[in-house]
């Protein structure tokens, strides 16, 4: 049952903001591997900083919470983490072997195993609109992807193949995420919620990076400053807002919103870094545009039928 005591578009509006900023996360990232600095490194400090900026907010105002949590929230708010941590790590990593479009558009495949997964585990039935909404994102992505890889595809990048499969399981990790944070909105508030799933995920990427013996010292300012923006920017404001905003509208609509990073992304990559644009990708970004209007306009009346239905 969605809550009735906030303003009904303020979801929406959450969701385009976090959309926006987590289009600035691909940049920064290839950014950091052009300074040298490792996937695994990047990652772990990413989700590090987000927890540590996080601990003293999270330990003053949800204290108490998150002491009476449920072993049951405990576990679901670590397999979240699990799950986080596994989607950086595998995505980050694609970023170095593929271009930003087909990386950005394969990790938000999402909707596709996020629905799925909702009607098999949360009992969730999309609507007719949303359905379709995913059916059209999911092509637009599918476009962005073959373009990329078709005849004007950008030779600059070192394995494409890899890249585009890291980016792919990292989609089936991210769809785990989502679906933990579905299943805990109810029940345990956003701030209390993303401390937890955040601290695990930076502990697992700081487990694999001494694992691994990866590099973490010795890199430029700018480097780390790269790192600390995506903490504060894409993790805290991006993805918070996502997370807050799985209390009021469905795992499958979030999902599909997120869709819409894959064209921030390719924008910001063209001015950037001269990855240019194909008439494929032109189609399949505004096929992403039709997918997140229809799935966004198929929730709101699904929300405004709610209240009557209970």
């Amino acid at each position: 049952m969605r809550n009735a005591s906030i303003e009904p578009a303020l979801p929406y509006l959450a969701l385009a903001g976090g959309v926006l900023i987590v289009s600035t996360a691909s940049i920064l990232i290839r950014c950091a591997q052009a300074g040298g600095m490792p996937s695994l490194s990047i990652a772990a400090g990413r989700l590090g900083i987000a927890a540590l900026l996080l601990a003293p907010l999270a330990w003053l105002r949800r204290r108490d919470e998150l002491l009476a949590l449920a072993p049951r929230d405990l576990a679901l708010g670590m397999l979240s983490g699990v799950f986080l941590a596994a989607h950086f790590a595998l995505w980050i990593t694609s970023l170095a072997y593929t271009s930003v479009a087909s990386s950005v558009a394969l990790v938000t495949t999402n909707p596709l195993w996020v629905g799925i997964a909702s009607m098999l585990l949360l009992r969730e039935r999309p609507g007719a609109g949303t359905l379709a909404g995913i059916a059209l994102t999911l092509a637009g992505s599918a476009l962005i992807f073959i373009s990329d890889g078709g005849a004007e595809a950008d030779l600059r990048q070192s394995d494409p193949l890899l890249g585009n499969a890291l980016a792919l399981v990292g989609a089936f990790s991210a769809s785990g995420y989502l679906l933990a944070g579905r299943s805990l909105r109810g029940r345990v508030s956003v701030l209390g919620y993303v401390w937890v799933s955040y601290t695990t995920a930076a502990a697992l990427l700081l487990f694999a990076v001494a694992l691994l013996d990866q590099r973490v010292l010795g890199f430029s300012a700018s480097d780390y400053l790269l790192v600390v923006a995506l903490a504060v920017g894409p993790q805290l404001l991006g993805h918070t807002a996502f997370n807050w905003a799985l209390k009021y509208v469905s795992a499958t609509f979030v999902a599909v919103s997120i869709l819409g990073e894959p064209i921030g992304s390719s924008l910001l990559a063209f001015w950037m870094f001269g990855e240019g644009f194909a008439p494929l990708q032109l189609a399949g970004f505004l096929l992403l545009l039709a997918g997140i209007y229809g799935a966004a306009v198929s929730e709101r009346r699904n929300a405004v039928r709610a209240p009557s239905a209970g």
